[in-house]
């Protein structure tokens, strides 16, 4: 004996699941989740209906509960801060800034199942046409993001990750390439450390950019520097901790302490006889002040480089130094150019971490150790070193040629 099957109201069999209701017409579609629960989905159609359900049944098929979900954005980013293992609480205070700034109140606010690739797609193009940030400051807004869906994709929210490719394609459609950091010239570096040195108002600074030129350290590795860190017998410089200066939204600035993102950032560095005078100045140039460091952090006060009211020192503050030092160098130069009937030598525009590649570019012109100049620089990544190598290494190549031409003899 057949069983009656349901029909809607133009006659067309309901499958299972299906029903239209008398009183309006609409169509509905329920079905049991894998958790037991209930659930309806509604269309003013049936072919509408049947579209919603085939999605349904496909996901179901694959193990997918995002049909099942209201689960957003920002319900996702908290699981994944909940659980995030391994990562530097910088790098996390940095993560979770970016994201209540940027995000939390905008897609943080979509369904997770409700988000594709334009609505990334659109949303960094947004806060790009906005000027709200660099292009590559997006990096950290794609990262952030790209983790949280990670978290979705391995919990069987989605099937796949929206902000995949996307950020590879806003930067080819900016024609965006990362900029290249460029070292001081010698002259430049030369100039440089001349005219703080005999101006005044900046001589306090030269000790820590002559460390910084010594040591190649990162501006966090050289404000977190304690005394107990400088080995003056033995000649040595122990790296084995960062000083991270971060401001929360609400503008309050404060230091975390952290070891170095990698191993290798953990490192012994020689103490070279300018870095070594450098030191012994700043220590006798506080004696004299009676200066005292005023900042602790993690139970450590006795921080090399102070400012004037005996804290560390701030980065900002550093490149901000950098900047008016430069400005009123060129504006001597020019100046002393224009008398002395020549061209100004001018210094270009850098900022700490440009006093970084120059140190490592003048380790490349001395030494050929690759895997040595790796372990100076703290590098975790030895492509990161070859690069700066084969850079000097070119440019070498390029004076040569300079130097040999009309000098072999062999003019015709």
């Amino acid at each position: 004996m057949s069983v009656a099957r349901r029909k809607d109201s133009r006659g067309r069999v309901l499958k299972d699941g299906e029903v239209q209701r008398k009183n309006d017409g609409l169509y509905m579609f329920r079905w049991t989740a894998r958790n037991g629960k209930r659930h309806t989905i509604y269309d003013a159609t049936l072919e509408g209906l049947r579209d919603k359900e085939d999605k349904i049944k496909h996901d179901l098929a694959d193990g997918i509960r995002a049909v099942e979900s209201n689960v957003t954005v920002n319900d996702m980013f908290t699981l994944w801060r909940k659980d995030k293992i391994g990562i530097k609480e910088h790098t996390l205070t940095n993560y979770v800034y970016m994201y209540n700034r940027f995000i939390k109140d905008t897609i943080g606010e979509m369904k997770i199942k409700d988000v594709r690739k334009s609505d990334i797609r659109h949303f960094y193009g947004d806060i790009l046409r906005n000027n709200k940030m660099a292009i590559n400051t997006l990096d950290t807004i794609n990262n952030v993001l790209h983790q949280v869906f990670a978290v979705a994709v391995d919990d069987e929210y989605i099937r796949g990750n929206p902000t995949d490719g996307v950020y590879a394609s806003i930067k080819a459609a900016y024609h965006y390439e990362t900029p290249k950091r460029h070292a001081l010239t010698r002259p430049q570096q030369a100039a440089f450390l001349s005219f703080i040195k005999n101006t005044p108002k900046y001589l306090h600074w030269l000790p820590l950019f002559v460390f910084l030129l010594g040591t190649g350290c990162r501006i966090s590795e050289a404000i977190g520097l304690c005394w107990k860190d400088v080995d003056f017998e033995n000649e040595t410089i122990t790296i084995r901790h960062n000083l991270v200066y971060h401001q929360d939204q609400a503008g309050k600035c404060y230091f975390t302490l952290s070891t170095p993102k990698t191993k290798a950032g953990e490192r012994v560095i020689p103490l070279i006889d300018e870095v070594r005078e450098a030191l012994l100045n700043e220590k006798a140039h506080q004696d004299e002040l009676e200066m005292t460091c005023q900042f602790q952090i993690a139970g450590l006060n006795d921080f090399v480089f102070l400012n004037r009211f005996g804290s560390v020192q701030n980065p900002q503050a550093v490149n901000r130094a950098i900047a008016r030092i430069t400005r009123d160098y060129n504006e001597h130069e020019l100046d002393l150019a224009e008398k002395e009937k020549r061209e100004a030598q001018l210094l270009p525009s850098f900022s700490c971490h440009n006093l970084r590649h120059t140190y490592c570019t003048r380790l490349c012109e001395v030494e050929t150790n690759i895997k040595l100049i790796q372990e100076l620089m703290g590098h975790a990544d030895i492509k990161t070193t070859m690069q700066i190598y084969a850079e000097v290494t070119q440019q070498a190549k390029a004076d040569a040629g300079v130097r040999l031409s009309g000098n072999l003899g062999i003019a015709i």
